[in-house]
């Protein structure tokens, strides 16, 4: 949203501090805990990776959405 506000420094700040708290294998959980930095609530949690891919793609120049699914 920060980029679609015209706001894409803090958004690029914001995602890459996001980057940071993956694991060691990339994946990040439902909730992280800033007190004891860590990442807490459903492992691993798929809103929270798709909602990733969706920045990545805004702040790529895409659309910024992903395409609709064709059943």
């Amino acid at each position: 949203m920060l980029a679609l506000q015209g706001r894409r420094d803090k958004a690029e700040a914001l995602f890459h501090s996001l980057l940071a708290l993956r694991n060691d294998l990339g994946l990040l959980a439902e909730e992280y805990d800033p007190v004891t930095k860590r990442l807490v609530g459903n492992f691993p949690q798929a809103f929270t990776h798709f909602t990733l891919v969706d920045a990545a793609l805004t702040l790529s120049g895409s659309e910024g959405r992903l395409p609709a699914r064709r059943d």
